[in-house]
C-alpha cells in the first residue's frame, strides 16, 4: 500500500469495533491470560499509532484471571487478583440492559484510552455488571476471566457480543463499519446486529438479504487450530441462557449441527472475511472448515512495547525511523555487532536481577539461558527438554554450560498442566548439581517483556499442529533473542536455519517425541553450545540476523497494514 493510498484511506475510514474476550493493555490491569489478550491488546496499539479509528470492547474481570503460587515442588494454587478499575479507567454515564436467562442484566462501561506514538488514542471499553441493581449471581458474571461451567461462560459472552453492541450506541460512538472478532468468544455480536437488521419485524423474519447485510459488516480471526478447542454449548443451555427466539435464529443459520451451537460456525456464518493467523494455521483452519473461504494474517507484536530499553536506544542511534515504521529494522543487519551484544547483556544483566529478586536464585550472566514461557498445558511440552535427564547431564558436561528461565500459568482447572509444572520442578531437583532451572511464577506482560529481552535462547516446543502462531518467539526477536523451536505456527514462516535460529525436528506432520527429544539435544550439543561458548561472534551475527530479518517483520503495524488492505477493504 503506497503512502498517498493510505492516507486517503484512512481520511475516509469508518469505526472498526474490535471485540476480544480478554485485552492486555496494563501489565498491572489483569484483563488478559495469555497470548489472545496480550495479541489484542498490541492490535490495539498498532492501531493508535497508525492513527486508525479502531474502539476495543471486552469485559472488565474484577477479580482477574488469578494469581499463582507455586511451592517447593511446583504445586501451583491461586488466589484472585483483586484490583481496583478506577486507578487506571474512567467510568462512563450510560448504562444498559440486555436479558440473559430471562432476566434484566445491568451493564456498565468503563474506558481506557491506548495512546499512539503520534498522540492519536484507540479507547477501550470494558464492559462491568457489578452493580446494585444486579443480583449477587449477575454481579459476578464480569468477576473473573476463563472461569466456571458452560452456563457461566455463555453468559459472559452473551455480555461480550450482545451488551457490547448496545454498549457501543449508548455511549454514543461513531456507528462502527465493521466488527472484527478476535476468536469466537464474541460472536453473539452477530445476532445482536441481526436483530437491529430486522428490529421491526422479529429475528423469526430474517431473511437472506438481512444476513448478508450483517455479513458484509463482519471481520472474524480465528487462533484455534484443533476441532475441539472451539466453544460449543448444547442448544437446550442456548434457549436457556439467550431464549428461545434466539436460539432458534442461531439455528436457522445452520449453526446448531447436532444440537450443539459452535461459536466458531457462527462468527464463520456471518463473516465476510475470516482469518487464520499464521499461513500453516489458514491451512490446518481450511481443512477443519472446508465450506468457508479462509485467509491467513499471521500474527505480529507491538514493537516499541516489547523492545527493552537498551534496545531501543540502539535502535534510535542507528535506525531513528523504526518507531514509526518497523520494516525499518531491516536495517539493524549494519548495527557494529559489538553494539548489538552491549545492548543484550545490558538485558541479560536486568532479567538476572528481577530472578535475584524473585527467586532469591544468582545466575551466572556469561552462562548459556534459555527461556521457555507460556501457557502451561500439555500441548506446549515446556518438559520436552528434559525427556532425558542423562543426556542432558552429558550435553553441559561436554559442550558448555546452560540455565534455563521458566514461566507460565497453568488454567485452574487443567491437571495435566500442572502436572507438568510439577515434572519441571522434580527435574530441577533432578540437575541441581549440573545446572540452574528457575521456574518464575505469577508469569505476566512485565515479565514477559524482561524475560523475551535478557535469555540468550527462546525455546518452544509445541505438539504439531497445535500452535496456531505463537507470539513469544516475535517479542524475543525484537531483541535479537534467537528462536530454537518446533516448526509449527509462526516459525515456519521465520525459521532460517542458523540465521533466525534453529529448528527442532523437520516439517513432517507429526513426529514421534523421541525423535524431536534427539533434535534438541543433538542441536543444543553441536550447534548452539559451541556457536555461543568457542565463536561468540558467529552467536552475535544470528542475534542481529534474527532483529533484521523476523523482528522487522513480525510486528503487529505490519499486521495492521495487511487487515487494512485485505480485510478491511480488500484492495
Amino acid at each position: 500500500m503506497n503512502g498517498n493510498a493510505s492516507n486517503d484511506i484512512l481520511k475516509n475510514l469508518m469505526t472498526i469495533a474490535y471485540f476480544s474476550m480478554e485485552i492486555g493493555v496494563e501489565p498491572a490491569m489483569p484483563t488478559y491470560a495469555g497470548g489472545l489478550g496480550v495479541l489484542a491488546g498490541d492490535t490495539l496499539r498498532a492501531a493508535a499509532d497508525l492513527g486508525l479509528p479502531l474502539v476495543g470492547v471486552t469485559l472488565l474481570y474484577r477479580k482477574g484471571y488469578f494469581r499463582q503460587h507455586l511451592d517447593v515442588m511446583g504445586h501451583q494454587t491461586e488466589t484472585p487478583c483483586v484490583w481496583s478499575p478506577d486507578k487506571y479507567l474512567e467510568p462512563l454515564e450510560p448504562t444498559v440492559t440486555i436479558t440473559i436467562e430471562g432476566r434484566p442484566v445491568t451493564i456498565r462501561a468503563w474506558r481506557f484510552l491506548v495512546h499512539g506514538i503520534k498522540g492519536q488514542t484507540v479507547p477501550v471499553y470494558f464492559l462491568d455488571t457489578d452493580l446494585e441493581e444486579n443480583s449477587p449471581v449477575d454481579r459476578s458474571l464480569t468477576d473473573f476471566l476463563y472461569s466456571g461451567d458452560d452456563r457461566r461462560r455463555l453468559c459472559q459472552e452473551a455480555l461480550l457480543g450482545i451488551g457490547g453492541i448496545a454498549m457501543l450506541r449508548a455511549v454514543r460512538h461513531e456507528r462502527p463499519s465493521l466488527y472484527h472478532m478476535n476468536e469466537g468468544h464474541s460472536a453473539l455480536l452477530t445476532l445482536a446486529l441481526l436483530e437491529e437488521q430486522t428490529s421491526d419485524r422479529g429475528l423469526a423474519a430474517a431473511t437472506d438479504a438481512d444476513r448478508e447485510e450483517v455479513r458484509e459488516k463482519c471481520i472474524f480471526t480465528t487462533h484455534t487450530p484443533v476441532p475441539a478447542g472451539h466453544d460449543q454449548f448444547p442448544y437446550d443451555l442456548v434457549v436457556h441462557v439467550l431464549g428461545k427466539e434466539r436460539a432458534d435464529a442461531v439455528e436457522a443459520n445452520g449453526c446448531c449441527p447436532k444440537g450443539i451451537l459452535n461459536m466458531t460456525n457462527l462468527a464463520l456464518s456471518f463473516s465476510r472475511y475470516i482469518n487464520g493467523v499464521a499461513m500453516r494455521h489458514g491451512e490446518i483452519s481450511r481443512g477443519i472448515f472446508p465450506n468457508y473461504p479462509i485467509d491467513s494474517i499471521t500474527n505480529g507484536v507491538h514493537a516499541v512495547t516489547w523492545t527493552s530499553t537498551p534496545f531501543r536506544s540502539l535502535f534510535d542511534r542507528h535506525i531513528p525511523e523504526w518507531r514509526h515504521d518497523n520494516f525499518y529494522l531491516r536495517h539493524a543487519i549494519s548495527v557494529p555487532l559489538d553494539q548489538i551484544r552491549q545492548a543484550h547483556a545490558q538485558s541479560k544483566g536486568e532479567l538476572l536481577a528481577e530472578v535475584e529478586r524473585r527467586a532469591s536464585v544468582p545466575l551466572d550472566p556469561d552462562v548459556l539461558t534459555i527461556g521457555f514461557a507460556r501457557r502451561a498445558t500439555a500441548y506446549k511440552r515446556a518438559d520436552l527438554l528434559f525427556s532425558d535427564l542423562d543426556r542432558l547431564k552429558d550435553i553441559v558436561r561436554r559442550a558448555g554450560r546452560i540455565q534455563i528461565l521458566y514461566g507460565g500459568k497453568a488454567h485452574p482447572d487443567d491437571h495435566p498442566g500442572k502436572e507438568m509444572i510439577r515434572r519441571i520442578f522434580e527435574a530441577s531437583r533432578a540437575l541441581k548439581k549440573d545446572l540452574s532451572i528457575v521456574y518464575l511464577e505469577d508469569y505476566d506482560m512485565a515479565l514477559a517483556k524482561i524475560l523475551c529481552a535478557g535469555v540468550d535462547v527462546w525455546l518452544n516446543t509445541p505438539l504439531k499442529p497445535h500452535e496456531a502462531s505463537g507470539t513469544s518467539g516475535m517479542k524475543a526477536a525484537l531483541n535479537g533473542v534467537p528462536s530454537f523451536s518446533i516448526l509449527d505456527g509462526w516459525w515456519i514462516e521465520g525459521h532460517i536455519e542458523g540465521v533466525t535460529g534453529w529448528a527442532i525436528g523437520n516439517h513432517s506432520a507429526s513426529e514421534a517425541r523421541l525423535e524431536e527429544a534427539e533434535s534438541l539435544y543433538t542441536k543444543l550439543e553441536t550447534v548452539i553450545l559451541p556457536l555461543y561458548y568457542r565463536r561468540r561472534e558467529g552467536f552475535d551475527e544470528v542475534m542481529r540476523s534474527t532483529i533484521a530479518l523476523n523482528g522487522s517483520f513480525f510486528n503487529a503495524q505490519r499486521m495492521m497494514y495487511q487487515y487494512l488492505k485485505n480485510a478491511y477493504f480488500r484492495i
